[in-house]
């Protein structure tokens, strides 16, 4: 979905950024509506825009609207999602953690640290 509405190589963000356990999800939906970012061009956001949805709880549902993109005639419809259910999988997603084996460093060895820049 996202390489569709940013041109191929386009990419979404990284689980470690959007699944965090040490603040709010930026999935998490709340009755406020905010702007989402979801995805870019290979080039960049900043040279060409992001890929973005306004999330909002409304009553008994999660809506990602209003979605704004680098190709405007490929944007995604707007999605609808029982409220109940989105919370379920954004925790359970949460718990997981599996995308910590690419975000824990600790494996990594001094040499390979420094040949890696990580």
């Amino acid at each position: 979905m996202v390489e569709a509405a940013v041109y191929e190589g386009g990419r979404g963000p990284f689980a470690a950024h959007v699944l965090q356990t040490d603040r709010p999800s930026p999935l998490a939906a709340t009755n406020k509506a905010r702007r989402l970012r979801l995805g870019e061009p290979e080039c960049t956001g900043g040279c060409c825009g992001f890929l973005t949805a306004v999330v909002q709880r409304r009553g008994g549902l999660v809506v990602w609207s209003g979605w704004e993109g680098p190709r405007q005639d490929h944007v995604p419809p707007d999605f609808h999602f029982d409220a109940e259910q989105y919370d379920a999988e954004l925790a359970r997603a949460l718990a997981d953690r599996w995308w910590d084996i690419y975000t824990d460093r600790a494996w990594r060895s001094p040499t390979r640290a420094d040949d890696t820049g990580f």
